[in-house]
């Protein structure tokens, strides 16, 4: 069985769309982002952000199937947001694995990309995963294409064929 890491911002949840929004209509400086994340009520944010395409069901199928090992490995910028992130989402999946990822560490150092399924929204952080011998699956909500396989529902990861990859 497969280890299936999921990103939560921009796949799960539209957090970082919301986010931007925030930063935009705040006129924060680039110079204040970092603080501005780490200031931010998570709690409030992650109750009034919509998650993407019902994604909790979408990842609850997912792990009803066996067909991967599935956890949520997410960067974090602080304490404050892994805790508020962790609350958030055994609301709707009890038992799967959460990995919060401080912002200055690469995905890869938290756990073994190789032979693993990585879906995220960030290139970056898909090619950092496929150098350490990942899979990386590319989730956008416009199927903008990239030289990853694309999805922009978490449900079609059950339609790939994962070992031609």
């Amino acid at each position: 069985m497969k280890n299936l890491y999921i990103d939560f911002d921009g796949v799960i949840s539209d957090t970082i769309e919301v986010t931007y929004k925030m930063i935009e209509e705040e006129k924060v400086s680039k110079e204040n982002i970092n603080l501005f994340y780490q200031n931010l009520d998570w709690q409030n944010l992650l109750e009034k952000t919509p998650l993407i395409n019902n994604s909790m069901i979408k990842i609850e199928k997912i792990i009803e199937t066996n067909k991967y090992d599935v956890a949520i490995l997410n960067h974090v910028t602080s304490q404050k947001e892994a805790v508020a992130k962790i609350h958030f989402i055994r609301r709707y999946l009890p038992d799967i694995t959460i990995i919060a990822v401080p912002k200055e560490v690469s995905k890869t150092q938290m756990v073994s990309a190789r032979n693993s399924i990585l879906v995220d929204d960030f290139t970056g952080n898909l090619d950092e995963w496929a150098e350490n011998g990942g899979i990386g699956i590319k989730f956008s909500k416009t199927n903008k294409k990239s030289k990853y396989l694309n999805i922009t529902d978490l449900e079609q990861i059950l339609a790939l064929d994962i070992d031609k990859c």
